[in-house]
């Protein structure tokens, strides 16, 4: 037994299902153009197949019927966003170490300071609390902390973002600062 022979046993058994029925002709020619492609043509654009022929390079020719994705600029565009959220993210939470500075000279707080930043980075943290006060026993109008710490932030490479906690954690009396080497780099 052949396919051939296969094939008719399987149209008798099918009966009349297995009857081929009229196929219904498209109302278009098979490589007559569509009504978008005939707009195009009418815009100058010329199909793909007439762009091979005259020369054009396959991959161009390609590249502008289907047009691009610039995956680059997407993921650019990702990478900032996650790095938007990531740093957030860190505004947002809880300090990971706290260092209080209250009753310090200016040249004890730097000290202290400095080894408090470097044990952090060490240690791979992101997110510090610096306790400096609010100044109630400082001479002058300004708290002598509080400058020396916003100081010692701006001059600190180590160091990005900083801002004040809420009241609750302190308020202008502390100052919580962003790690940089844990930050993704601007």
């Amino acid at each position: 037994m052949d396919f051939g022979d296969i094939l008719s046993q399987w149209d008798k058994n099918q009966g009349d299902a297995g009857k081929k029925k009229a196929v219904q002709k498209p109302n278009k020619k098979a490589n007559a153009p569509s009504a978008e492609e005939k707009e195009l043509r009418r815009q100058g654009y010329t199909s793909f197949e007439s762009q091979f022929r005259t020369g054009i390079n396959p991959i161009e020719a390609w590249l502008n019927q289907h047009g691009t994705v610039d995956k680059d600029k997407i993921s650019e565009k990702a990478e900032a966003e996650s790095k938007f959220a990531d740093r957030e993210y860190l505004k947002n939470m809880r300090p990971e170490a706290v260092l209080d500075l209250h009753g310090l000279t200016r040249d004890k707080a730097w000290t202290r300071m400095d080894s408090f930043v470097t044990d952090c980075v060490r240690r791979g943290l992101r997110k510090i609390l610096l306790i400096h006060g609010k100044g109630n026993h400082s001479h002058g109008s300004d708290p002598v902390l509080g400058l020396l710490v916003r100081q010692f932030i701006e001059q600190d490479s180590r160091l990005g973002s900083s801002g004040h906690p809420d009241r609750n954690n302190g308020g202008s009396g502390a100052t919580w600062v962003l790690i940089k080497s844990a930050v993704t780099s601007k």
